[in-house]
Formats: structure tokens, C-alpha cells, sequence
């Protein structure tokens, strides 16, 4: 299984894929990205599978992937239930399900291609009903099916005759048996092969590996035997004693180490120290005292600006002074707090080089260990490299010629292997044309007797010829023979010149079809996707259109509405502005006024009326609706409450 990942992880970081995966980022996928490795490689068999998963039914993923693996002919190992388990790992992205998929296919990539482009011409097309009552199609199906049928009979005729030729030779069985052997031994071998040669590729990166540690080893004792002391007096400092020894190359940087580490242990280290000591008791003070408020932050302004007046004031007095020996002191001490402070400086950044020192071999290292793991090697440096890149160019150019000469030979044996079986299917059509003229005049069988008897008349004839041919006759023959091979050669020879012209023609006109047809692939890609944006942008545009059509019916309305309102308005201040009484009388304003003077009569009429207040009536009233449960009865005066009142009373 381990060899199985690595070879799946080897494919997957050549081209055309450009993964860069190692064996534990490979095992550590999720199922989906699985599954889209899986279909990514689907897509470089065949184009028409390039899909993005997130973008595709579970259902529908499945159902393409198995329907291109039972094109390519692909033969998971089990039973039935196997079977099951084989199509519902798929759809989940079962690493157990899918490792041996991808391994299958990245072994016989090229292979799988060819097959792939071929299916869609070998396989039956369905033709809808709709379509078949035409005629034409319907006939032109038909004639198509027929003559399937009948390519199918004549290959089962083929395998028939074939089976009974070959039945007839003694040791059947035998033989049938030897030659399953073989296949077995012939696809081991082929196992082998593959095996051997990827230990020789481990052999080969093993040898390398080991050149270049052994050329480090070298390079590192020749710095080692050069590194002789050349006798210099120097002066190494160790705390407060200075020993004089002799000094090399290593010993200086080994003494400019030890000065730096000493400078920064001495110096740099005990100021950052004391420095940061001081800023934590500051902080201890402070966190310990109370919480301040305005007032005393203002009063610490104040004491801060009052020390700083006296300091300038001092300062100020010093310079009226102007003593020189003071003032030579400062310079010195101004030296001297500059020159220490350049000294800091370079020790932060000879402190901060090395850290990005460390840092930078330490991502060296890193990335030394990750092409380590890509292909077992490590990264060839000055030198090696250019031997190395000069090496690939001479290999690169004996390959080129050695897989041109495979091509030419490889064209001229299917050229052969196609004329071969034209003339088989000839000699075989020309067979079957004479048995059915032998069954027809009733002497079948006669062509294979006549056969037989010619063969061992032949034979016997080759036999007595043999008896009787001497050794003039044998040395003529050879004679003819050569002569013949020659006049052919001869004869060949122009066809076989214009022939390699085709074929370098044929070459070149496929190369110019496989780039054109990438063009197109990588064009109607580019368009597919520009497509697919505009549509995106086409329904966007027209949900606004409908959001503004909508926004405008409904401004309309509102407008019709609003006019419809204003005509009203423009009417009353015309009716109410008008000079004719008639149309006076019909404005809404004039309505209302009139119905309000007229309430207000009534209501004063009814409040004014004595015979109303001295009627009995308004006392019943009152009586029966009292003040406080009856509002309707404001017609009841001082004199009816107060009777209310005494009655309620005495009650």
C-alpha cells in the first residue's frame, strides 16, 4: 500500500498535474479533495470531465465516474457486494476505494487517452423516439444496426472457423493451457520491469546522494587541511587576563566571537538589565500607589514644570561660568556617550544578522528535507549542477533522435500490421465467398480436400525435389534469389523515400492538429467561462430592471394619486375664490361652516330655552340619569342637581 501512495504522490507531482504533494499532505485529504484529485485526473484523460465537485450533485459525480471507469474498463476486484461497496465508497471518498483507482489510472495514462477519445465513435447512440418517426432516420438507423449485426456476424464466423482450425491440431487443450501460462508470465514480466526499473531509479538517486556527501566530506577536509596557523601574535581576552597566542584564520573569528559574546555578556546585556529593573519598580510604584485624579495630575504638571524651569536655570548659570576644563570634559564625555552608543548599534544589528542568519539556515534546512522527500535527492549546487544540466542536454538530444527512429519504426510496423490484415480479411472474405459457392453446388468441403491434397502433393513433390536437387541447383536458386531481393530493394526504394516523406508530413500535420486542438480546447474554455459571467450579470440586470419597473408603476400611482388630490384642491380654492354664490354654496368649505353655525344655534337655543329648565321633564331626566352616570343630559340645570341631591339625601 505504501508503494502504491508513493507512486500515486510521484505522478501526481510531475506534469501534467503540478500537485506538489508529499506522503503525509497526500494521506491527510479530505474525502472532497479526494474526490476532486480523482476527477482531476479523469479530466486529463478525457477533457469533457474538467467539473468543480462544489458545483455537482453527489448523485451526479458518482454517476459520471462510473460511467467513464466502465468505458476505460475498469475491473474492481470482489464480487456483487463488493461491487456495492465499491460505488457507495466512491460516492463518500473512501481512500481504500479510491488509491487503487487513481494508481490504475496513472499507470496507463497514454493508453487511457487513446481509449477514451475512441469511445464516443464506438459507442451506440440512442436516438430518441421523437426523432425516429422520420423516415430517414429511421432508415438510415436501421441500415446502421444491420450493418453492426452483420460485422458482428462476420466476427463471430472468424472466432468460429478459427476455434476450428485450431481444434483440430493435436494437444489442444495442451497448448490452450501454455498459452494462458504465457500471458501470465508475460504480464509478470511487465511487473518486473516495472519494479526493476524503479529500483534502478533508487539505485540511481541512492548513487547520487552518496557522490554528493562524499563530495561535502572532501570539500570539508580539504577546508579542514588548508586551515594551517600562520603564526600571528595576537591577544585574547579573557575576562580581565589577555593571553598571548598564536593566531589562524579560525582563531580570529573564533577570537571576534568571543570579544562580540563578551561585549554583550560585560556591556550590553547588564545595561538592558538594570534598565529594565528600573522600569519595573517604576511600574511596582506606580501600580502600588492610589488612583489619581485631575487634581493631582494637574499639581504633577505643575512640580514637573517648576524642575524644569530650575534645570534651565542651572543649565544657564553653568554656560554664564564657561570653565574649560569642564567644557573639554563634556567633549569627551559627548565622544565618548556617541561612540558607545554606535556600539550598541552595531551589536543590535550584528544581534539581529545572525538571528536572520539562523533563521535563513533554518528555512534552508527546511527545504532541503521537503526535496528530500519529493524525490529522495538533495539540491545540486555551483559545479554539479552545471555537469548535471550539461549531462541532461547530451542525454536530452540522443533521446530526441532515438524516439524519432522508435517513431519512424513504429509508423512503418502499422503500416505492415494494417496491410496484414487487409489481406487476411481479404483472403478470409474470398474464403467465405468460395464455401458458399461450394455449398450452392453441393460440394462443400472440396476447397480445404483440394487444399490438403495440394499441400501434400507439395510436400511430396518438395520431398522428391529435395532427393533429387544437387548442390548447382541450390547455388542457382540462391543466385535468382538475390537477384529478386535486389530488383525489389530497387524498386522499393523510391516508395520507401516518398513513404518517409509522408510520414514526416503526417507527423507534422498531427503536432499542428494537437496544438490547434488545445487552442480550441483553452479558447471554448475562455469563452465558456465569460459566458457563464454574463449570464450572471444578464439576471442581475434584469432583477433591477424589474425592481426599477416596479419602483416606477409605483411612482406613477403615487403621482396619479397626488393629482387627483391637487385637481380637488385647485377646485375648492376656485369655488371658495369664485364670486358666484351658487358655486360658493357648493364648495366643501362652505358645507361645513354652515353645518357648524347651524349646530351652534341649536345648542344655544336649547341652553337659553326657560320653558325647558321649568319643564318636569328635565327633572325626570335628571332623576333618571344622574350627573355623574349620564353625560348626555347637559341641559340639566343648578335647581334639578339639587333636588337630585335632597332626594338622595333622604333616601
Amino acid at each position: 500500500m505504501s508503494d502504491q501512495i508513493k507512486f500515486i504522490v510521484d505522478s501526481l507531482n510531475k506534469e501534467p498535474f503540478r500537485k506538489n504533494y508529499n506522503l503525509i499532505t497526500f494521506d491527510s485529504l479530505e474525502p472532497m479533495q479526494l474526490l476532486q484529485v480523482l476527477s482531476d485526473v479523469l479530466a486529463e484523460i478525457d477533457p469533457k470531465q474538467l467539473v468543480d465537485l462544489r458545483e455537482e450533485m453527489p448523485e451526479q459525480t458518482a454517476k459520471r465516474m462510473l460511467s467513464l471507469l466502465g468505458i476505460l474498463k475498469y475491473k474492481p476486484s470482489g464480487n456483487a457486494t463488493d461491487m456495492s461497496t465499491f460505488r457507495q465508497g466512491l460516492v463518500i471518498g473512501s481512500k481504500p476505494v479510491i488509491y487503487p483507482v487513481l494508481h490504475w489510472l496513472l499507470q496507463r495514462t497514454n493508453e487511457l487517452k487513446k481509449r477514451a477519445y475512441l469511445a464516443r465513435f464506438l459507442i451506440k447512440l440512442e436516438v430518441p423516439s421523437e426523432f425516429l418517426q422520420d423516415e430517414t432516420v429511421a432508415d438510415t438507423n436501421k441500415q446502421d444496426i444491420s450493418a453492426m449485426e452483420e460485422e458482428k456476424d462476420q466476427l463471430i464466423k472468424r472466432v468460429e472457423h478459427l476455434k476450428k482450425r485450431v481444434e483440430t491440431a493435436q494437444n489442444y487443450q495442451w497448448m490452450l493451457k501454455i498459452a494462458r501460462q504465457l500471458r501470465v508470465e508475460k504480464e509478470r514480466e511487465e511487473y518486473l520491469a516495472q519494479q526493476k526499473q524503479e529500483q534502478k531509479n533508487q539505485l540511481f538517486y541512492a548513487v547520487q546522494r552518496l557522490q554528493r556527501v562524499q563530495n561535502q566530506l572532501k570539500s570539508m577536509r580539504q577546508a579542514a587541511a588548508d586551515a594551517k596557523p600562520e603564526i600571528e601574535t595576537g591577544f585574547l581576552h579573557v575576562g580581565q587576563a589577555a593571553l598571548k597566542l598564536p593566531t589562524s584564520g579560525l582563531m580570529k573569528r573564533l577570537e571576534e566571537e568571543i570579544k562580540f559574546n563578551l561585549y554583550m555578556v560585560t556591556e550590553k546585556f547588564p545595561k538592558e538589565l538594570e534598565n529594565k529593573k528600573k522600569e519595573l519598580h517604576f511600574l511596582q510604584k506606580v501600580v502600588s500607589e492610589p488612583a489619581m485624579g485631575h487634581s493631582d495630575l494637574h499639581e504633577l504638571e505643575s512640580k514637573i514644570n517648576e524642575i524644569n524651569t530650575e534645570i534651565n536655570q542651572l543649565i544657564e548659570k553653568k554656560m554664564m561660568r564657561n570653565e574649560p576644563i569642564e567644557g573639554k570634559l563634556s567633549l569627551y564625555r559627548q565622544q565618548a556617550s556617541i561612540i558607545s552608543r554606535k556600539k550598541e548599534a552595531k551589536a543590535e544589528e550584528l544581534q539581529e544578522a545572525k538571528e536572520k542568519l539562523a533563521s535563513l539556515e533554518r528555512e534552508a534546512s527546511l527545504k532541503r528535507n521537503q526535496t528530500r522527500e519529493f524525490d529522495g535527492t538533495e539540491v545540486l549546487k555551483g559545479d554539479e549542477f552545471k555537469r548535471y544540466v550539461s549531462k541532461l542536454r547530451s542525454k536530452s538530444t540522443v533521446f530526441k533522435k532515438k524516439h524519432q527512429i522508435i517513431a519512424e519504426l513504429k509508423a512503418e510496423f502499422g503500416l505492415l500490421q494494417r496491410t496484414e490484415e487487409l489481406l487476411k480479411q481479404r483472403h478470409e472474405n474470398i474464403q467465405q465467398q468460395l464455401q458458399t459457392m461450394e455449398e450452392k453446388k453441393g460440394i462443400s468441403g472440396y476447397s480445404y480436400t483440394q487444399e490438403e491434397l495440394e499441400r501434400v502433393s507439395a510436400l511430396k513433390s518438395e520431398v522428391d525435389e529435395m532427393k533429387g536437387r544437387t548442390l548447382d541447383d541450390m547455388s542457382e536458386m540462391v543466385k535468382k534469389l538475390n537477384s529478386l531481393v535486389s530488383e525489389k530493394k530497387s524498386a522499393l526504394a523510391s516508395v520507401i523515400k516518398e513513404l518517409r516523406q509522408l510520414r514526416q508530413k503526417c507527423q507534422e500535420l498531427t503536432q499542428e492538429c494537437d496544438e490547434k486542438k488545445s487552442q480550441y480546447d483553452s479558447c471554448a474554455a475562455g469563452l465558456e467561462s465569460n459566458r457563464s459571467k454574463l449570464e450572471q450579470e444578464v439576471r442581475r440586470l434584469r432583477e433591477e430592471c424589474l425592481q426599477e419597473e416596479s419602483r416606477y408603476h409605483y411612482t406613477n400611482c403615487m403621482i396619479k394619486n397626488l393629482e387627483v388630490q391637487l385637481r380637488r384642491a385647485t377646485d375648492e380654492m376656485k369655488a371658495y375664490i369664485s364670486s358666484d354664490q351658487q358655486e360658493k354654496r357648493k364648495a366643501i368649505r362652505e358645507q361645513y361652516t354652515k353645518n357648524i353655525a347651524e349646530q351652534e344655534n341649536l345648542g344655544k337655543s336649547l341652553t337659553q330655552s326657560p320653558r325647558l329648565e321649568s319643564s318636569g321633564l328635565i327633572s325626570a331626566h335628571c332623576n333618571l340619569h344622574p350627573p355623574e352616570t349620564s353625560g348626555k343630559t347637559k341641559s340639566c340645570t343648578r335647581k334639578s342637581w339639587s333636588k337630585y341631591e335632597t332626594s338622595k339625601n333622604v333616601a
